[in-house]
């Protein structure tokens, strides 16, 4: 998709990544945790959320929105979401960053705005010298894992599993070394 400009996301953009999020997981999850909790997720109280967490400050957390559009066309609108910042997780030892969300509306998946928002957070963690950027992707999500390993990301042998109303939702760990040869090949 031409005309994808990635950015720092501010407050103003809290109700669009909030529909994006939202709208993102119950196209996303489908299948894979239960219909019942996807219905229930409400773009209000994701807005709400990120609103409590603007006001306390972001800390080492970078949020990045995709936006598309032009003057004749009513002017930009967000269309995906990432947000990353330092590996949280204890298990390994510190030093790494992790991808904590990456999101697309779910129209324009496959698109390239996925993609943008990869790349720029890329470079941003590596600017930030991390040497390594981890997620975490459901383990039946086939299509964000081949996202994932399209842009050089692969499983590296964490799994866990989280519970989604009463039910196992099983995760998988990814990770790519930031190298040069990483940041330059093109992800999805």
């Amino acid at each position: 998709m031409s005309g994808v400009r990635v950015r720092e996301m501010a407050e103003s953009d809290i109700d669009a990544v909030a529909a994006v999020r939202v709208r993102g997981w119950q196209k996303a999850y489908t299948g894979l945790m239960p219909q019942a909790y996807l219905d229930g997720l409400s773009v209000e109280e994701d807005a709400e959320r990120r609103r409590e967490f603007f006001s306390r400050g972001v800390g080492d957390v970078v949020n990045l929105v995709a936006e598309t559009g032009t003057a004749e066309d009513g002017g930009d609108e967000v269309v995906g979401w990432s947000c990353f910042g330092p590996y949280r997780d204890r298990d390994l030892p510190a030093g790494d960053a992790e991808l904590y969300a990456l999101y697309v509306r779910p129209a324009l998946v496959g698109t390239g705005v996925g993609r943008a928002l990869l790349t720029e957070s890329l470079h941003l963690v590596a600017q930030r010298g991390f040497p390594r950027l981890r997620l975490w992707v459901l383990r039946d999500n086939t299509r964000a894992r081949c996202f994932y390993a399209r842009a050089g990301f692969a499983p590296d042998g964490g799994a866990e599993a989280y519970e989604v109303d009463g039910v196992a939702v099983p995760e998988v760990r990814y990770a790519l070394r930031l190298t040069r040869a990483a940041l330059s090949r093109s992800p999805g």
